[in-house]
């Protein structure tokens, strides 16, 4: 068995990059759903991430991290909804992403998905029905469903990216990694992942 504070990526090979029409990405939310564990069992805890970098070391340390019914700093990326169980109806997890009101010192915004482990390990296989969604307006520009992914602990699912007149663009992407909620943070914007 793999340890889970080791960094194991499993790439998908799908990604594609995607933005509107000229004006590129002003304001996205990030949806996260699973189903409770069955009767009995421990809840299954999954959490969305985002990671900020600064356009001055987009592949660096982040600048911030934001999980965990928490908020940036200045408020433009908020998690809106958390769930520590998946019950409820819709879904279990937003958060919304304000790019057009992020500080031009920032340069890539790096999404991600981790399973907490607090009952043994969990992958996203242990999970029922869990799935991410990205969306700008009512447009969905990213959508996984974990199964290629699926002895993973963790996964980065996309990231945005600051062009050079400023627009943001989405690249669409799916990278497992074995990695438990504090590691996930420290690789989850690995470029080589």
């Amino acid at each position: 068995m793999r340890s889970t504070n080791a960094f194991h990526p499993a790439v998908t090979g799908k990604e594609k990059a995607v933005s509107s029409l000229n004006k590129g990405v002003r304001k996205a939310e990030v949806t996260l759903r699973w189903d409770p564990s069955p009767l009995g069992q421990p809840p299954h805890d999954l959490d969305i991430v985002a990671a900020t970098y600064s356009a001055r070391a987009p592949f660096g340390e982040p600048a911030y991290v934001v999980h965990f019914d928490s908020r940036s700093p200045d408020g433009t990326i908020i998690l809106t909804r958390e769930s520590k169980t998946g019950q409820g109806f819709g879904a279990d997890e937003v958060m919304t992403l304000e790019f057009d009101r992020l500080a031009a010192e920032y340069g890539r915004v790096v999404l991600g998905v981790v399973i907490q482990q607090r009952s043994g390990r969990t992958v996203f296989g242990d999970v029922a029905n869990a799935s991410v969604r990205v969306l700008e307006g009512h447009q969905e520009i990213g959508q996984h469903d974990f199964a290629a992914v699926a002895g993973s602990t963790a996964a980065k699912v996309g990231e945005f990216v600051r062009g050079e007149s400023g627009d943001w663009a989405f690249s669409d992407s799916l990278v497992g990694f074995d990695a438990d909620p504090q590691a996930f943070v420290t690789v989850m914007g690995d470029p080589t992942a």
